[in-house]
């Protein structure tokens, strides 16, 4: 197939839905090319047993995700309440903690530790996302650290160390030793602080969406019809000040405008012509994604709630280190999400099948009694090997990244636009950034294509 358009997009995930949406309202001809054979990215439904569907890619949205609420609303779709009402788990050091509310229990100096540094974190990352991060003042002393290095200088306790190791696995899926302070910083101010990541109430695991959060991907997709093309894996592009010249298999697109808006590891993929500038290209090669093996357990019912327990748990001794009930909308049947995330997911993802199943069984079991190890069905996603994924939640900078290369990761290169959830201002890494993203490079097209015209 041959075709002319005024802009091609690369992905069909939320960035590049939203993107083909905003593009077409102002009247623009786009096609959308998409690798795998549907579209989505990285949100995917499964089915549970009598038909209810699952997410098995992300998942939550919450209060002050303003842009994929919206989003939401304009799609005609619904959210409703993640359940939390219960008895929660913690397991942090070698101390087990039952507890409802925001806060377990545990040893005074533990807590006080863990509030002091969050406070000097949420300090910070608010100062950091100011102005563009890396002309910070304090910018490159926090690009030349990991995050590991930042908590061992603030968090003074075993245990205050070992709660920010699980949250920051629980956040980023990587450890805090792989990943820049800067970049930390930058994520979690634009957030809004640290409880607006980690909370189920008023953060971002409140809510969930009707029907799975894919259904956002197929509402838009639906409305763009055979503007989208799958099965259509981008291998080559070409560019100059006329405009873009994109290949993907059997298929060859000529537009005056492309937006890129797959994870930053397969654009080095794509072979481009010219070449990418030396700091778009260095930029990509250090932001490798997050590592995550997420698994749906399902059981008759939600045997838990009768128990008392609200399905949420923590530990930092489990390879299931995140818990949450994720018994759909209707209630039925009962199931439990769980995570193995960074260097836990390393370790699993080398497991057999049914040896990785028995561990998860075993941690579900240490939390929430022998009822866990009898589900009916287990349903896993291993992230990394989603071929035109390579990992979850998002993207991360390695230290030295931002300070670096950082103006790159938005800026436009030529006629190529870039989107994608970490390129978002506000809550990068989440469906909400991604949608962000979208709108961007939809206003930075429109005004480049009412510029060339005037300049006609």
């Amino acid at each position: 197939m041959d075709k002319s358009v005024d802009v091609v997009i690369v992905g069909a995930g939320t960035a590049g839905l939203v993107a083909a949406r905003d593009l077409v309202r102002s009247g623009s001809e786009v096609l959308v090319l998409e690798a795998r054979d549907r579209v989505g990215g990285r949100l995917l439904n499964a089915e549970l047993p009598g038909g209810s569907p699952i997410e098995v890619g992300g998942q939550w949205v919450g209060p002050t995700q303003h842009q994929v609420m919206a989003l939401i609303e304009e799609l005609g779709l619904r959210t409703y309440p993640t359940h939390h009402a219960g008895r929660h788990i913690a397991e942090v050091g070698r101390s087990r903690s039952e507890y409802t509310g925001r806060i377990p229990r545990a040893n005074p100096l533990t807590l006080l530790d863990i509030a002091q540094t969050q406070l000097r974190l949420d300090r910070l990352a608010s100062k950091v996302v100011r102005t563009e991060p890396w002309e910070y003042e304090q910018a490159e002393s926090l690009d030349a650290q990991t995050f590991d290095t930042w908590l061992r200088n603030h968090a003074h306790t075993t245990d205050g160390r070992a709660f920010f190791r699980l949250i920051t696995e629980a956040v980023f899926a990587t450890g805090p030793e792989d990943m820049s302070a800067l970049w930390a910083n930058v994520y979690i101010g634009a957030a809004g602080g640290l409880d607006a990541l980690i909370n189920v109430a008023e953060g971002a695991q409140q809510d969930r969406v009707v029907g799975g959060t894919q259904t956002i991907a197929l509402a838009m997709a639906q409305e763009l019809g055979d503007r989208i093309v799958l099965n259509s894996p981008v291998t080559e592009i070409d560019g100059d000040d006329t405009g873009v010249r994109v290949r993907a298999d059997g298929v060859t697109v000529r537009a005056r405008r492309a937006v890129i808006a797959v994870p930053p590891p397969l654009v080095a993929r794509i072979r481009f012509t010219p070449g990418l500038p030396g700091d778009r290209d260095q930029l990509v090669q250090r932001m490798p994604m997050g590592r995550v093996i997420k698994v749906n357990v399902a059981y008759d019912e939600p045997f838990w709630r009768a128990e008392g327990w609200s399905g949420q748990a923590n530990s930092d001794r489990r390879a299931l280190g995140t818990v949450f009930d994720n018994t759909p909308f209707d209630g039925a049947p009962g199931v439990l999400v769980g995570f193995l995330e960074g260097r836990h997911a390393d370790a699993g993802a080398r497991l057999t099948s049914a040896d990785r199943r028995a561990r998860v069984l075993e941690d579900l079991a240490g939390y929430f009694g022998p009822r866990a190890r009898k589900p009916i069905d287990y349903i896993e996603k291993d992230w990394a090997e989603e071929e035109y994924s390579r990992g979850c939640y998002g993207a991360f900078t390695t230290p030295g990244t931002l300070t670096r290369f950082g103006p790159a990761l938005r800026r436009p290169t030529g006629p190529l636009h870039w989107a994608g959830t970490e390129t978002a201002t506000r809550w990068p890494g989440y469906i909400d950034g991604a949608a962000e993203s979208g709108h961007r490079v939809a206003m930075e097209i429109n005004s480049a294509l009412t510029t060339a015209v005037a300049n006609k």
